[in-house]
């Protein structure tokens, strides 16, 4: 199903080492082209075949060291130089999308003047209906946007397995992932390998320890990497840093961060099939938890067969527990399920204490403590998160920056209402956070929104802060698309985006080492060095051949 890549490559000899090893030979090597190139493809063949101008050679230097090739006077096309309203084929970035039927379908409009080369999904039925649904607005007038990944999406080769597409389909050079959490990791290290850039849905991973791995291979591959929290380019984002580093509401040592979040089930039993021998109106029937979880988890059935469009093997990827299909994790509410997602936290935990992450430079934790309603299933082996948690996390002292105390609400819990606070003003119940300085507060919603000072006097110094923070003019998907051609850095690296999921997913070690227990933890050696068991909840055991 891989298609070939049009026949423009990098003149092999052209480039210096360093320019050669950045680049998949099959891209770079001259002796691949089957013809020679026309002096009007020239430029097309310096400027990279579908994608990013690579820093080392750029128009500029091609013009001025013209005559160093010794390749004749040449005529450059229209197409190439492009115009008003057009953008060149060598100005376009060839993306490869995984997982389309949710968050990815929203990812792909924004990079609608991209080339969207091929779609992988283990559901293309799904994938088929939510795009005709994205063509029109609530009112029923076309939808520009939707209209065009329409047309991307038909024209795009479909494949159900990314590993396949990664070998067969050559012209690829970046690959966004929108998959369940359980997958990101072991997608974006194949994609990384394979010398493609990435763009991958919070949270980043699964564990800890691929959030380590992901880090160390963006790294080690040198390509561009973004994760998907979005608030991460806005304006409101940058403010908020600014006005804490400027000292607006002085030293902050206490942060409170919410989300009403989960808005699906959890704390759920696996479902079951229902029971035989089961009685309804039985006299001896008890009705204590042990019967009435016998009736929850029988209440889901569990008789599903999988449908022919979904592929649920491919679905289940690393899980290597043997899960059964049931429509209560895909296409949507896989997110409250232990084998699948990470719950409330790796939900809104990138959108949220993304922020406070941010602007006090946090770092790792020393310490967490964890605190829930049940699980869903055995305390030992739960099988869905808890439907409320509350996480506190230590900060350490940071140069001058003192130590940050941050907690996490969520499930509709929410924190305390600091005394500063005037009483006419609410709370989102929504989600939000609330740095507390020694000066006064800054309150904000998610994904950074609408940053407030208290009290009110403070406003005016805030005023006089001066930008420091370069604005992102761009959404959050064409930053980096724009960054994989060699224009502008992504807002939201890999560098960054690893350590932040790596704190989010500690709350949840935490929560599994057990209530009442504050772990220990150092970060150099990834270690928690006060509980054996915390340790073995920083990775996760893989399916035979899926391991990363």
């Amino acid at each position: 199903m891989g298609r070939d890549p049009p026949a423009l490559y990098f003149c092999h000899g052209l480039l210096a080492p360093e320019s050669r090893a950045r680049w998949p030979r099959s891209r770079v090597c001259a002796s691949e082209v089957a013809s020679p190139l026309p002096a009007t493809d020239l430029v097309g063949c310096i400027f990279n075949h579908g994608g990013a101008v690579s820093d080392e050679i750029s128009r500029r230097d091609f013009v001025s060291n013209s005559s160093k090739l010794a390749m004749g006077a040449m005529i450059v096309p229209r197409r190439v130089l492009g115009g008003v309203g057009h953008q060149a084929p060598s100005d376009t970035l060839n993306v490869a999308i995984v997982g389309a039927g949710g968050v990815g379908g929203e990812n792909a409009q924004e990079l609608g003047s991209e080339n969207i080369v091929a779609v992988c999904d283990i559901d293309h039925e799904l994938v088929a209906a939510k795009v005709e649904e994205r063509t029109k607005n609530g009112d029923g007038t076309p939808r520009e946007q939707g209209l065009r990944w329409k047309e991307q999406y038909s024209s795009a080769a479909k494949y159900t397995d990314f590993r396949e597409m990664l070998e067969q389909q050559r012209d690829i050079e970046a690959v966004l992932i929108a998959t369940p959490d359980h997958t990101h990791a072991v997608i974006a290290a194949a994609a990384m390998r394979a010398g493609k850039h990435v763009y991958v849905q919070k949270p980043l991973t699964y564990t800890v320890h691929e959030a380590r791995i992901l880090q160390k291979l963006a790294e080690s591959s040198g390509v561009v990497t973004q994760m998907g929290n979005q608030g991460h380019s806005s304006d409101d984002a940058r403010l908020v840093n600014e006005w804490v580093a400027a000292g607006v509401i002085g030293n902050v040592r206490e942060v409170h961060v919410w989300t009403n979040r989960p808005i699906w089930s959890q704390g759920l039993l696996r479902p079951a099939p229902f029971p035989e021998d089961f009685k309804r109106d039985a006299p001896d029937r008890s009705w204590w938890p042990g019967s009435v979880d016998m009736a929850h988890a029988a209440g889901l059935w569990a008789d599903f067969p999988v449908p022919k469009h979904v592929d649920w093997d491919l679905y289940l990827g690393p899980v290597a527990r043997d899960v059964q299909y049931h429509p209560i994790y895909h296409p949507f509410h896989w997110r409250g399920w232990v084998d699948f997602g990470v719950g409330a936290l790796g939900d809104m935990g990138a959108h949220l204490i993304d922020h406070p992450y941010w602007a006090l430079n946090l770092a790792y934790p020393t310490s967490i403590e964890a605190t829930s309603s049940p699980w869903g299933g055995p305390s030992d082996d739960p099988v869905s998160y808890p439907m409320a948690t509350i996480v506190h996390y230590e900060f350490p002292r940071r140069g001058l920056m003192p130590p940050v105390k941050l907690h996490w609400y969520d499930g509709g819990l929410m924190p305390e209402r600091p005394p500063q606070l005037p009483s006419d003003v609410r709370l989102n119940r929504e989600g939000g956070v609330i740095f507390v300085g020694e000066r006064g507060l800054l309150m904000h919603e998610t994904y950074g929104r609408n940053p407030r000072l208290f009290p009110e006097g403070l406003i005016e110094d805030a005023a006089k802060v001066p930008q420091s923070y370069t604005r992102i003019e761009d959404s959050h998907e064409m930053n980096w698309a724009n960054a994989c051609k060699g224009v502008g850095e992504a807002t939201c690296p890999f560098s960054y985006a690893a350590p932040l999921t790596e704190v989010m997913l500690l709350g949840l070690v935490a929560l599994r080492t057990g209530q009442g227990f504050k772990i220990d933890y150092d970060a150099e050696h990834m270690r928690v060095t006060n509980s054996e068991r915390a340790n073995e909840y920083l990775v996760r055991e893989y399916r035979e051949g899926w391991a990363l």
